[in-house]
């Protein structure tokens, strides 16, 4: 008797252990991830068997199988595959379909929110979700509104909204303006990025105060840059979180050394996770963000020794898929990025 009642109370214990395990939430820019069909309303000749890169079968099958092998050990780090994963630069929602049906994916049972956007190269932002634990009520892309500009032409903000473990949740993905140009002369098309940001997040939160917020995406500028600490009302440390602030975990990790991609030598972060004050502080609600593992930091930058290219002039970068025309093989230019959410 005395047997069966510990048997009973370690199941329990585990049980509950497994219940306390954080969710694990993901960003990923996929790197131009184009099937290898024409479209002849968006500009993607260069990702098709006859353009400059002779992106054919072959190389999509490889592509696809190297994202598959990324996101799984983005899976098995924690022994749970990611609730959420935020994803760019994917051309339509076949090629998303393609990555979450490969044999190490597909038992995360993922589901779907990709909007085609009037992006001239046709590339798109959009979502993977777990079903059995984000409870997709709704979604909805929001075409970026450049003012003076109505004619511009770039990656939609794609949300969706839901819960998680009975909280209310709002997740937006976007793709800000590129630095073509330069940093400084393009910086006005990524603060109005920013502030539309912003205003979508003001008029979910005016609606329903509880809602707890997750902003993610590659913004093309760093964690530290004026888009993201005055456009979206950043901070990077929880203790200066007011209410009405966002809290953005990488600035800590920018500041230390740390990047998402290289360029010229040195490092940026342009991948981002940030969250609206509620789920920095925990002051609605039991979930809130977490620090990753052991550390001191609130956000993660997944990367693995096979993800670095090894020689030649781009030693120690992101092991890319093409470098001008010349197929790498790789996997991205840019790191995924992550955070955790638990009770």
């Amino acid at each position: 008797m005395k047997k069966i009642l510990l048997t009973g109370l370690f199941a329990v214990l585990l049980v509950a252990g497994f219940a306390q395990k954080p969710y694990k939430v993901v960003f990923y820019n996929f790197e131009n991830l184009f099937d290898t069909i024409p479209d002849p309303d968006v500009l993607d000749k260069e990702f098709t068997p006859e353009g400059p890169k002779r992106w054919n079968t072959a190389k999509y099958t490889r592509k696809i199988g190297n994202l598959e092998r990324v996101l799984f050990d983005i899976a098995a780090q924690d022994k749970d595959y990611p609730i959420v994963i935020g994803v760019s630069e994917i051309e339509n929602r076949a090629v998303m379909e393609d990555v979450i049906a490969t044999p190490k994916l597909a038992p995360g049972n993922y589901r779907v929110v990709h909007y085609d956007s009037p992006d001239a190269r046709g590339v798109d932002v959009g979502f993977f979700y777990r079903p059995d634990v984000f409870k997709l009520e709704g979604s909805q892309a929001i075409k970026f509104n450049m003012p003076g500009r109505p004619d511009f032409r770039t990656r939609d903000f794609v949300t969706m909204w839901g819960t998680i473990e009975s909280e209310p949740f709002f997740f937006l993905v976007s793709h800000w303006p590129s630095r073509l140009g330069g940093k400084e002369a393009s910086a006005s098309l990524r603060m109005a990025a920013a502030r539309q940001v912003r205003s979508i997040v003001d008029s979910v939160k005016m609606l329903r105060p509880e809602v707890k917020v997750v902003v993610m995406g590659d913004l093309n500028d760093d964690a530290t840059d004026d888009s993201v600490i005055e456009g979206l009302h950043a901070k990077g440390k929880i203790s200066d979180v007011k209410a009405g602030d966002m809290f953005n975990p990488f600035i800590a990790l920018l500041k230390a050394g740390y990047g998402t991609l290289a360029y010229r030598d040195a490092w940026n972060l342009f991948d981002n996770i940030i969250v609206s004050d509620n789920l920095a502080t925990g002051s609605t609600g039991a979930l809130k963000i977490q620090r990753v593992g052991k550390s001191k930091y609130y956000g993660g930058i997944f990367r693995r020794p096979y993800m670095l290219q090894k020689e030649g002039q781009y030693k120690g970068y992101p092991l890319r898929t093409f470098v001008g025309n010349d197929f790498q093989g790789g996997f991205s230019d840019h790191f995924p990025v992550y955070i955790y959410i638990a009770k």
